[in-house]
């Protein structure tokens, strides 16, 4: 006998207790016989002024992480996703592939990341070569991103860090605000413009500018999500929340 409401898939969602962003996003995105079960990294919601300050903030995330994993792992879920993403991207892609390999180790089922999630994501829409990205973050991580993404075969136009001070202010960051970004970000050499930073709300956004700029808009939350479907062989076509869900 199967879950009676999970019966295709029970996902493990992981995300830090600060994020308000990645559980309804994520909701948002859930087929008919999915469900999802957050667990949350307990960090603390500090004051971030300087790259060191930020980069002592992830680690608290990147500690904390596996008592999340093992927490969420007692509702023997198939697969996990993770809702974070600075940790991820930290160290390029083989970083990513070692911080990756430690959570499915500890968990014992795949997983998947936000870092690999963007690179498969803008891989699945073909002829992408040039990208632009925004985060919440401060430069010294934005530099890890940026190194990722190169290492994974993108040249890297332009970048924003937004800088944010607080890891609960990230989810206050206006549409308006993020469209003037975006603006900042495009151009006629970028191929892609992606957005990191799970609790950086961007997911309808990303849509409306896909549409309106006929070119891929990615965000985190909507690659990971994508990124997990697949990887569960679920490949249910989502209306609504952009190109990535609705066609690949």
């Amino acid at each position: 006998m199967g879950d009676v409401l999970g019966w295709r898939k029970l996902l493990g969602v992981i995300a830090p207790s600060t994020n308000t962003v990645v559980q309804p996003d994520m909701e948002r995105m859930r087929p008919e016989g999915v469900t999802n079960h957050f667990s949350r990294i307990f960090v603390e919601d500090p004051v971030a002024l300087s790259n060191e300050d930020f980069i002592a903030g992830t680690t608290a995330i990147a500690e904390n992480t596996m008592d999340a994993v093992r927490s969420v792992m007692t509702c023997r879920p198939d697969y996990l996703v993770l809702g974070m993403s600075a940790i991820t991207f930290y160290g390029g892609v083989q970083g990513s592939v070692d911080f990756k390999r430690k959570v499915e180790t500890a968990a014992g089922v795949g997983a998947s990341t936000g870092a690999e999630s963007i690179a498969a994501a803008l891989k699945a829409y073909g002829n992408v070569r040039t990208v632009s990205f925004v985060s919440p973050y401060y430069p010294v991580a934005n530099a890890e991103v940026r190194r990722f993404l190169e290492e994974s075969g993108f040249e890297v136009v332009r970048d924003v860090p937004l800088q944010c001070r607080r890891w609960t202010d990230i989810a206050k960051v206006t549409p308006e605000r993020l469209r003037e970004v975006i603006d900042h970000l495009d151009g006629p050499e970028v191929d892609a413009v992606v957005q990191v930073g799970t609790n950086l709300s961007m997911v309808d956004l990303a849509a409306e500018q896909e549409a309106a700029r006929s070119k891929p808009v990615v965000a985190i939350n909507t690659a990971t999500y994508w990124h997990a479907l697949r990887a569960c062989g679920i490949e249910d076509r989502i209306e609504g929340l952009g190109r990535l869900l609705a066609e690949h």
